[in-house]
């Protein structure tokens, strides 16, 4: 995919580290230029330092510290980007956080509800802040990072949970409010990454996220977990002309044959292939349930 963004510009939220900032690698490596954001000033200056490193010719990288979940940060952010590179055609939203961990009637409600604040609505004022601009420049992307709440109970991390699994119908919706303006919206699930969100699941103990959960996570880091290289590719590709009219899906990075499809844009518009649904006793098999 070497060029594949070549004169296109991006932002990548929570880019000062883990998956985001491999992002960032990526996207400067497929010749785009970038903006990238974080709440840690320090952490982002860092990255921000590595990120100029692989800037080529015509090629730019900034940072901004900034609050997804801050309408203030997010309006300040998008104005600056204009600034710098007079336009935007990428919008990347990575930064998230696990939230408290424990049983919801145990955790701290304050710290449940930032990280909603942070997963969920620092992902729509991102998509708000942008739309406009992609709406007048006639096309855009938007590729949201997921998680594995979004398709599964996670018992003790429910406002993780929660977050992915909203967040990810709203980009469904929004994908179909958009559909017709040439503005692609779709969410990556990267896999079991080993990152500080890792680490903190170890850090908080079987008490916290529960004995199971646990000892995945205790395998998956002695396993390597899923390379940060197969989410990022992802992230390029939906970012290109390469996904052009694919849209509303929620891509596995490690399981889906995600680069195939480009020749099945008919069979994914329109279906509910790699969208959240109801199973119903037919999908599994059964004959009872449809009596009416």
């Amino acid at each position: 995919m070497k060029n594949v963004l070549a004169d296109r510009i991006a932002l990548v939220t929570g880019a000062n580290q883990g998956l985001g900032l491999e992002i960032s690698k990526k996207y400067l490596e497929a010749g785009a230029s970038l903006m990238i954001c974080a709440r840690n000033e320090a952490l982002l200056e860092a990255a921000r330092r590595e990120l100029t490193v692989l800037v080529g010719p015509n090629q730019r990288v900034f940072a901004m510290p900034a609050d997804v979940s801050a309408e203030v940060d997010v309006d300040a952010l998008i104005s600056e980007t204009l600034r710098q590179f007079g336009r935007l055609d990428i919008l990347v939203n990575n930064a998230g956080v696990y939230g408290p961990k424990g049983a919801i009637e145990e955790v701290d409600w304050h710290e449940w509800m930032r990280a909603i604040e942070i997963n969920l609505f620092g992902s729509i004022l991102m998509c708000r802040a942008v739309l406009p601009h992609f709406k007048a420049a006639g096309r855009g992307k938007i590729v949201q990072l997921s998680g594995g709440g979004a398709t599964n109970p996670l018992p003790m991390i429910s406002a993780y949970a929660v977050s992915k699994a909203a967040v990810i119908r709203f980009i469904e919706t929004l994908a179909e409010e958009v559909r017709t303006r040439r503005i692609d919206v779709n969410a990556i699930a990267p896999g079991a990454l080993n990152t500080r969100m890792l680490e903190e699941i170890l850090e908080a103990g079987p008490a916290k996220v529960g004995q199971i959960f646990y000892e995945r996570s205790v395998k998956q880091k002695e396993n390597g977990g899923a390379p940060l290289n197969k989410g990022a590719d992802l992230a390029v590709f939906l970012g290109s002309s390469l996904s052009d009219g694919i849209t509303g899906k929620l891509i596995s990075a490690v399981w889906d044959p995600w680069g195939t499809l480009p020749g099945h844009i008919k069979e994914l518009q329109g279906s509910d292939i790699y969208t959240l649904r109801r199973i119903v006793p037919k999908d599994r098999g059964m004959t009872w349930g449809d009596d009416l």
